[in-house]
């Protein structure tokens, strides 16, 4: 097991939704590990109604903070040196390809492009049935 006691973590959510049951089991396990948490979530994962309540309570009851939810938002993630640990859970085919050719047009790749400037892990838990072609 790991001791992420006085640790600061980011989970980056996207919009992977089959996942997603999966997906805030474990980031209730990771609560419990009394890190400091924050959330971001991609324009798609926050805004889609279907998975709207799961985020509002992981986003504010598990953490008790708000949610990052803009980029001009995330950006700060990286002057701040924010995190210990940035996890993207689930990440998708398209925020992945994006992050690898230095995108950063939604709120989880520019606190993942923010974070990465500090030398510190990013964790990319892949969910894409792209990447098997």
């Amino acid at each position: 097991t790991f001791d992420f006691h006085e640790k600061t973590i980011g989970v980056a959510v996207t919009g992977s939704f089959c996942t997603y049951k999966n997906v805030f089991e474990e980031l209730h396990r990771l609560a419990q590990t009394e890190a400091s948490l924050y959330t971001i979530f991609s324009d798609n994962a926050y805004k889609t109604e279907a998975v709207l309540e799961k985020q509002k309570i992981f986003a504010k009851e598990i953490t008790g903070r708000e949610p990052i939810t803009t980029i001009p938002d995330a950006e700060p993630i990286g002057p701040k040196a924010l995190f210990d640990i940035l996890l993207i859970a689930p990440c998708t085919g398209n925020t992945l390809s994006k992050l690898a050719n230095g995108i950063s047009d939604t709120p989880v790749l520019m606190a993942a492009k923010a974070h990465l400037r500090n030398n510190k892990p990013l964790v990319i838990s892949l969910s894409t049935n792209d990447a098997l072609g």
